[in-house]
């Protein structure tokens, strides 16, 4: 039976959804542009020479420009695989990356595949989110896979999720499995909410 933060996320998530979705295509750019710049310092500020960033779907918050600059730039980009199994596999992104279609329709690279512990040397994790809120906890899309993948890093890297700005939330329903991110990048800001578990 699905508790109260389940039904409360899946309501939640629906209405996020719709928001994504009634964005402009102007408006969309504009935001990948931004988001793009504020990735790009974050990288700098941390000194992070090997990274996880996903590839954003057409609702999400765009990635693609930022990881292809990544990549011509000398960092090493891992992008995740969606596996069956609820576990991530992992690839490295290459300038003429080719894009397939994953498990739940999502983008993914067509490179050689790593298993799941590729990513615990990554310096940085950038992950997708639904919405962030202010004490760094993070609604996914309700399949696991970043969860999962957070919580069994021995030694995590800092984690941001990229969003929008009217996704920061005050507060968000929480299950057991949930894993915070460090911060958030948005179009308007990087906000770092929590330290890093080293």
């Amino acid at each position: 039976m699905p508790n109260d933060a389940e039904h409360e996320k899946r309501a939640l998530r629906a209405d996020l959804r719709e928001r994504r979705s009634l964005l402009s295509e102007a408006q969309r750019e504009s935001a990948a542009l931004a988001i793009g710049e504020r990735l790009d310092a974050l990288v700098d500020s941390l000194g992070a020479h090997s990274i996880s960033c996903f590839l954003s779907t057409m609702n999400e918050p765009g990635t693609r420009d930022f990881v292809t600059r990544a990549v011509q730039r000398g960092i090493r980009v891992l992008l995740p695989i969606t596996r069956a199994d609820g576990l991530l596999d992992w690839a490295v992104a290459t300038d003429d990356d080719e894009i397939a279609e994953g498990l739940f329709g999502l983008p993914e690279p067509t490179g050689e595949v790593l298993g799941p512990i590729a990513v615990n040397d990554v310096d940085l994790m950038i992950v997708p989110a639904a919405a962030v809120d202010r004490t760094g906890m993070r609604m996914g899309w309700g399949r696991g896979y970043f969860d999962k993948t957070i919580g069994s890093m021995e030694k995590c890297p800092p984690v941001y999720a990229v969003i929008y700005d009217s996704e920061i939330l005050d507060s968000l329903p929480r299950e057991v499995h949930d894993q915070p991110v460090n911060g958030v990048v948005t179009p308007s800001q990087t906000l770092i909410l929590s330290h890093p578990r080293r």
